[in-house]
This record gives structure tokens, C-alpha cells and sequence, in this order.
């Protein structure tokens, strides 16, 4: 799954609270970045039960995001990753 994040999603520890939720609910590996747009990218493979439950944090965001837009993409997972973090 690969989602942008639109909004006020910069700044407010978004990419934070994303790791957080993944870790959370487990089994979830990729990463969120921030882009230069002021977006939020969020790259998940993993069942798509759980990418379907860290979709719905997503869309609600850590208490200061406002959250107004998520584009989801669904693709063929890669395997590449091995964990969940943060990108730079």
C-alpha cells in the first residue's frame, strides 16, 4: 500500500505516531517520509487486514495533525523491507 497524507501532517510528529501505529499493530513493514509538497508518504506491506487498520490511524493522525485527504494505491508488495521506520 502506498498512501499520501494531505493536510496539516508536517511538523505536528506524524511520522512519529505512524511508526508508533505499525509497530502496533504489527507485521507491518515500509516507511513514511515527509515530502517536499508538505504531504506525507506512507509506504506498508503486510496483510491487508492490518494495512487496512494503520489506513484508519492514518486518516485520524496524532492529536495537532489535520488530517483532510489520504490517497491510498494499492501494489504488489516488493519484500524489500524488514521493519517499519522512518525515511529521511
Amino acid at each position: 500500500m502506498r498512501a499520501i497524507v494531505k493536510g496539516i501532517v508536517q511538523g505536528v510528529g506524524y511520522r512519529y505516531f505512524t511508526v508508533y501505529q505499525a509497530q502496533r499493530i504489527g507485521g507491518i513493514t515500509g516507511y513514511v517520509r515527509n515530502l517536499r509538497d508538505g504531504n506525507v508518504e506512507v509506504v506498508a506491506e503486510g496483510e491487508r487486514e492490518k494495512l487496512e487498520q494503520l489506513l484508519a490511524q492514518l486518516r485520524k493522525g496524532p492529536t495537532g495533525a489535520r488530517v483532510t485527504d489520504v490517497e491510498v494505491f494499492w501494489e504488489q508488495p516488493t519484500g524489500e523491507f524488514t521493519n517499519f521506520g522512518i525515511r529521511w
